[in-house]
């Protein structure tokens, strides 16, 4: 039983709950967030205060049961149902440091309160309608955010905005369903939309445009919030390590004219353009004896799998030789040619050419596919930059100015949503059959709902709120 399901099986207004809701360790300022019935006795104790105004700040000392003082700081009151969880909130302004957060949560548990499980603040808040699922993952999302542009997309979505789309679409598809209903039930009546006069067939292709372009945002904002993996691979003195350090802007990797330096996968995340690259420096493929080398190759190997997008960065005056392409060096290195959709070339040390062809692209073609290739140099720090545009092309990514961030679970709920609306038109406009035109409907309706919350099951809500911190 995960810690959410746990929670569902007790009422909320049983339990009151606190966590330290800052971070750990030194600090001008640590708060404690208690919530539930018992907050505002605690809090009263816990100060030997009478009462506390409602959204007011109030200096106070923090009492051992002995008297002895824990701490001081101010007592911040938010009175159910005006709260972040929609019951009693009682914040405790401290001292930093985890020796005084230790002994006030100590005291806060002394006096009733149970120690808060990971996300249950922000399940609580769901449970009594103050958030709905997009808005609580928002939440985590803002956070975790590793761009500005993703931390004010998670910031949109948890004003709301992602929430009103997906629920403006919910609403258009139900009156559609409810057109279709209709027709079913009373199909000899005057006043009601038969399945044959059109009218239901453009409600649906409109919800279907619909689902598209809020498809379109909600993919941004998936590549906003998890960014790609990158992997660069390569034979050895390629210069995959330069690369590294030319995109991440400073020294990461050891980089030396001997061949086998880089003997382990080396991660670095770095913002570029606004899009976040987790990437990864392997070691150069080849045959060896070295024990060591030949570890950090198998587990290059590994990363190569995991990859979103692949780059070989091959040395344009070594690598290719007796008229071997670089898409033949990429099938000896990798055992067989990846799809273009998830490789890039990368011609390295372009700045060495008697052709000038740095910060230059071109196409080469393999059964009907086109693979790119930039010419860069990472010594000069020509083509990086169309390196770095050519990526984002490649992935897709061109964020609005008001994107929405989103998760994959998202996705998956809006491709089930616009496959079932793709079921419904061809059953309306192929075989009339109002039926399982209706079927395809509901199946819709329960998919998109699942995104704000409303078809969501336990497992999935343990899921969600299971990825919190505990003051969250």
């Amino acid at each position: 039983m995960n810690s959410i399901e746990a929670l569902s099986e007790t009422p909320t207004n049983l339990a009151t709950i606190a966590a330290i809701a800052t971070p750990l360790g030194r600090g001008g300022v640590g708060v404690i967030r208690l919530s539930g019935p018992k907050a505002y006795s605690i809090a009263c104790t816990l100060t030997g205060k009478d009462s506390f105004t409602p959204r007011m700040a109030s200096f106070c000392r923090f009492y051992q049961a002995d008297g002895e003082v824990i701490d001081e700081g101010l007592v911040l009151y938010f009175r159910a149902p005006h709260s972040f969880t929609g019951e009693d909130v009682i914040e405790l302004q401290g001292h930093g440091g985890m020796i005084l957060q230790s002994q006030l949560l100590t005291r806060v548990f002394e006096l009733g309160a149970k120690q808060a499980q990971a996300g249950e603040f922000s399940y609580r808040a769901f449970d009594n309608d103050k958030l709905d699922l997009v808005q609580a993952e928002a939440i985590a999302d803002a956070i975790d955010a590793t761009s500005v542009a993703a931390a004010s997309s998670a910031i949109r979505s948890l004003s709301g905005e992602f929430s009103k789309q997906i629920n403006e679409v919910l609403e258009q598809l139900i009156h559609v369903r409810l057109h279709v209903e209709a027709a079913i039930d009373f199909p000899d009546e005057e006043d009601v939309d038969f399945l044959s006069d059109g009218i239901i067939q453009d409600k649906l292709e409109h919800t279907q445009a619909r689902i598209d372009k809020v498809l379109a945002t909600a993919k941004q904002g998936q590549l906003l919030r998890d960014g790609i993996h990158v992997v660069l691979a390569g034979r050895p003195n390629a210069g995959k390590s330069s690369l590294l350090n030319r995109l991440a802007g400073q020294e990461r990797a050891i980089v030396t004219e001997v061949a086998g330096t880089t003997r382990d996968t080396l991660q670095e995340t770095v913002v570029l353009n606004g899009l976040t690259l987790h990437l990864t420096d392997t070691a150069g493929l080849r045959d060896t004896e070295d024990t060591v080398e030949r570890i950090g190759i198998e587990r290059a190997r590994s990363a190569i799998t995991q990859a979103d997008i692949l780059l070989l960065v091959y040395d344009v005056t070594r690598d290719i030789e007796d008229d071997v392409t670089p898409l033949q060096l990429a099938e000896q290195l990798f055992g067989k040619l990846p799809q273009s959709a998830k490789l890039l070339i990368i011609a390295n040390k372009s700045d060495l050419l008697k052709d000038t062809l740095s910060d230059h692209i071109s196409l080469l073609e393999n059964d009907g596919q086109s693979y790119e290739q930039v010419y860069v140099s990472c010594e000069t720090g020509s083509g990086i930059d169309l390196l770095i545009d050519t990526l984002c092309a490649k992935v897709g990514f061109h964020p609005p100015e008001n994107s929405l961030i989103a998760r994959t679970r998202h996705l998956d709920a809006l491709k089930r949503t616009a496959q079932y609306l793709d079921e419904a038109h061809e059953q309306l406009t192929v075989f009339a059959a109002g039926e399982l035109v209706a079927e395809s409907l509901r199946q819709a309706q329960n998919s998109l709902g699942e995104i704000t919350g409303a078809f969501s099951a336990d497992d999935l809500l343990g899921k969600i709120f299971g990825s919190f911190c505990i003051g969250k």
